[in-house]
């Protein structure tokens, strides 16, 4: 089935460019909106001494039988802002609530802050290592925030993990330590390129068996170093997409204009939650009220 693209002119100038959002992004006023509860995680074993919040999103008219998926985004209240690029909560109560995604449980975290630390911000240390330590915090400190008192697939093609920059680095490394949990990546403008040792991907998705990922993978052409020849963030991007390619993976590649900014990634998140969910009945699971009380609000 063909799918026809309407025609636009290519932008010469690439200094500023916007993408507009699509109807998706906006609020819609036939469109129930869903509950969001802020939890702040005061402690945690892996990353010692650190705080954040988390934002666990559950859209409305959730009322299959079936438990929900799962949508675990890095920089979690940029990706959730209704007033940001990227509107996380407001895509995901729009497509849910149109059954084109199965019912899908956001959980918006924040990189940790170092208590009384002269440098307290922790995302760099989090986000940028290639090592199971940000993958095993998702999954033992905060994914049980919704598997306590909702009904979550244990289905890891229904699980989501989704970031920008380090963010990206992350959601990928996230999934490819632990795709028995997470089969479904959505990284934009991913920031391999100052991974602690360089970027591991492009050599070891050549040499490792294939995965059982599905990779949407979002680079711009001005992304920071774009024209230089070491630490070139769409170069590495590009690296890693071609070794996906050559590996077989189920890849969605997009190549926009503009720098390191997160408009065309959140213009793009709701395709890229249905391309990630491809294949994925969309049928809602139904939303009951919570088995052992709602996360506490912090």
């Amino acid at each position: 089935m063909t799918a026809p693209v309407p025609y636009r002119p290519l932008p010469l100038d690439l200094a500023d460019v916007r993408y507009a959002h699509g109807p998706d992004s906006e609020r819609r006023p036939d469109v129930p909106a869903g509950k969001t509860t802020e939890v702040t995680l005061t402690t945690s074993a892996i990353y010692p001494g650190t705080s954040r919040k988390v934002w666990v999103h559950v859209p409305a008219g959730c009322d299959a039988s079936v438990p929900a998926a799962l949508l675990v985004v890095n920089d979690g209240w940029w990706y959730l802002d209704p007033a940001g690029e990227v509107r996380g909560g407001v895509v995901l109560d729009n497509l849910v609530h149109r059954g084109e995604i199965p019912c899908t449980i956001g959980v918006f975290v924040d990189p940790g802050v170092v208590v009384g630390s002269p440098r307290p911000k922790n995302r760099n240390v989090e986000y940028d290592a290639f090592d199971d330590r940000y993958v095993t915090f998702l999954l033992d400190e905060v994914v049980p925030l919704v598997t306590a008192p909702y009904a979550v697939t244990d289905d890891p093609e229904r699980w989501v993990v989704c970031g920008g920059s380090s963010g990206g680095n992350a959601a990928f490394t996230a999934a490819w330590l632990r795709p028995d949990r997470f089969r479904r990546v959505v990284a934009y403008l991913s920031s391999f390129a100052q991974m602690p040792g360089g970027n591991p991907y492009p050599d070891l998705v050549a040499r490792a068996d294939r995965k059982p990922l599905r990779v949407f993978l979002q680079a711009a052409h001005r992304d920071l170093g774009w024209d230089a020849p070491t630490r070139n963030w769409f170069a590495e991007n590009l690296r890693v997409a071609a070794a996906l390619a050559e590996a077989g993976y189920d890849l969605r590649l997009v190549v926009g204009d503009g720098g390191h900014s997160p408009n065309h990634g959140g213009v793009l998140l709701p395709d890229a939650l249905r391309w990630a969910l491809g294949g994925v009945a969309a049928a809602a699971a139904p939303i009951t009220p919570p088995r052992t009380g709602t996360p506490s609000a912090g």
